[in-house]
């Protein structure tokens, strides 16, 4: 089974690609970031009169990228115990590792049940968000 997935829960993908795809028992998820799916705004984000980002919110992004995750594993048949990977991309390592890995922490209270994690500082995204995460989950047969 090679099937690409759309979530309608799930904030609409900035390129032209599937949010997930599943290749065996193995579910692939494209780059996830934290925009509402239903406004497309990007919670915490704080614009000036001109509309240039002036601040955000690491943590209201990293429940919201989260929250996006949780809804292409749910599109895709999947449940948040079936992560077994993910890499994260922030954009300011040393701003913002501290309080995105207490949300994780939330999300994922035993170390020995969460997923294997790496997480990345990178200069960019591709629109003005702070976090990505990218995932692959093992699915049932």
């Amino acid at each position: 089974m090679n099937t690409g997935i759309h979530a309608g829960a799930a904030p609409k993908a900035v390129g032209h690609y599937p949010h997930a795809r599943r290749v065996g028992n193995l579910l692939f998820l494209s780059g996830i970031g934290p925009r509402d799916p239903a406004t497309d705004a990007i919670p915490g984000n704080r614009y000036d009169a001109e509309g240039r980002l002036i601040a955000y919110d690491i943590k209201a992004q990293t429940h919201a990228v989260l929250a996006n995750v949780r809804a292409v594993l749910e599109a895709s048949g999947a449940r948040w115990e079936d992560l077994v990977d993910v890499t994260v991309y922030l954009t300011d390592m040393a701003r913002d590792f501290t309080a995105y890995n207490a949300v994780w922490a939330e999300y994922f209270p035993d170390p020995a049940l969460a997923p294997c994690r790496t997480t990345l500082g990178i200069t960019a995204l591709p629109t003005p968000i702070a976090i990505e995460l990218k995932c692959i989950a093992r699915l049932e047969d």
